[in-house]
């Protein structure tokens, strides 16, 4: 057991193991033993060759990055509790979040699809809005700094945010931040604002739905030469998110994407096509129903012939699937098998039947991402799924052996199910 494991910092915060390690320092879980409670503990190493003014600026930073999320109470902004100085420097006190990074997700799982990426960006939006209006820019928000825990998404390490009422902490021609994800101005060496804060935003959720951030290149030099020069990539696998990302990723400021505006096109994305949509113009099949009613008309000693024509709407409700095609009662084609095992069945009514099946967690597995051909079937047994069906009306679905309603044309619809 090293010395750092025996410390108890402040006679109440236990250092239980080493979480992880970084350029500037060491991150413990800990118990708090006076409430009784897990902590993460992040433990800021000082350089050997710091003079003492150094030293000083480095205490006033590290109070500083307690103190930014300590005045942030919100669901998506890691809780800050303490701050401790033992052995000669400084340990910040934190909320316990046991969750992978975005950084993590994205190496091990690759490029993250749409709807994640759009529920992550939501939630950053709401995170960063919180602490610009407390005056407060983060300068350092990339995957690494994100964490990930079931559908709560936390922005965390604030070291290099500054609030508008204190005085900079950074060094002349000192280069903070990381390259990657900082906006262009501030590599300019221009002054952090809330809208660099949305660059940054904007090259995270590329990095997540591509695998990389939009001007990473093999050094730093490269990189910040790539931003300063190059025009920004179009993103490939952003779908409907692509306007909320070339928006937050416009390399002027002032044309860049408000926060309000990126909220807008985010939710807009979210929610999909408009149900104001007007809708394709339906088919109408005539049928010539022509009953010959033969009467006798005693009085007339005539036949009377009626002609009865009537319109009726064609449907155009699926076919019979592929391993079925007897119909059942009333004209619907039969459910396909593995209804009474299975917790989700979808089959395509059309060739438009597009679905995204994935198992939530700390790390989401996706089951399925892809169109479906007419009267194909996809079916799982997990007992936790989170499923989207981007055109209901394509799509028959079954809940746990229950057919659910199908839905209008461009309607897209939810399903969780959790049966632990």
């Amino acid at each position: 057991m090293s010395q750092s494991e025996r410390l108890v910092l402040a006679t109440r915060y236990r250092l239980v193991s080493e979480i992880g390690q970084g350029a500037n320092g060491t991150v413990w879980r800990g118990h708090d033993e006076l409430l009784d409670r897990s902590v993460a503990v992040k433990e800021l190493r000082l350089p050997e060759d710091l003079s003492e003014d150094d030293r000083v600026l480095f205490y006033r930073r590290t109070l500083r990055e307690a103190r930014a999320p300590a005045q942030l109470r919100t669901h998506s902004i890691v809780e800050v509790y303490d701050v401790v100085i033992e052995q000669g420097r400084p340990w910040i006190v934190m909320e316990m979040i046991e969750a992978p990074s975005l950084e993590h997700l994205i190496e091990r799982s690759g490029p993250l699809p749409p709807e994640r990426v759009a529920h992550i960006g939501r939630a950053l939006l709401d995170a960063l809005n919180t602490a610009h209006k407390a005056g407060i820019v983060h300068r350092d928000l990339k995957p690494s700094n994100v964490l990930l825990d079931g559908d709560r998404v936390v922005l965390t390490d604030f070291g290099l945010a500054f609030s508008s009422g204190s005085a900079s902490l950074t060094k002349t021609g000192h280069f903070m931040g990381s390259p990657a994800y900082v906006a262009p101005e501030v590599a300019a060496g221009e002054k952090a604002t809330p809208r660099s804060d949305l660059w940054s935003l904007g090259a995270t959720m590329y990095a997540a739905l591509e695998g990389h951030p939009p001007f990473e290149r093999d050094n730093v030099m490269a990189t910040l030469s790539a931003l300063a020069n190059e025009s920004t990539p179009a993103p490939q696998n952003a779908g409907a998110l692509a306007p909320v990302i070339v928006g937050l990723l416009e390399k002027n400021p002032t044309r860049r994407l408000s926060h309000a505006r990126a909220v807008d096109r985010l939710e807009r994305a979210l929610a999909g096509p408009r149900s104001g949509r007007r809708p394709a113009t339906p088919r109408y099949r005539v049928m010539a129903v022509i009953a010959l009613i033969g009467a006798t008309v005693a009085s007339c000693g005539i036949g009377a012939t009626a002609l009865i024509v009537g319109m009726m709407r064609e449907s155009p409700g699926p076919s019979a699937t592929a391993t079925t095609s007897s119909p059942a009662p009333g004209g619907d084609a039969q459910a396909p098998p593995g209804i009474e095992t299975s917790t989700l069945v979808v089959r395509a009514r059309t060739d438009a039947c597009k679905i995204f099946v994935s198992v939530p967690g700390n790390a989401m597995t996706v089951l399925s991402d892809e169109t479906l051909k007419k009267n194909e079937a996809r079916q799982y047994d997990q007992p936790r799924i989170n499923a989207v069906v981007y055109d209901a009306s394509a799509c028959d679905v079954w809940v746990n052996g229950e057919q659910k309603p199908v839905g209008k044309q461009g309607e897209r619809k939810n399903y969780t199910i959790n049966g632990e």
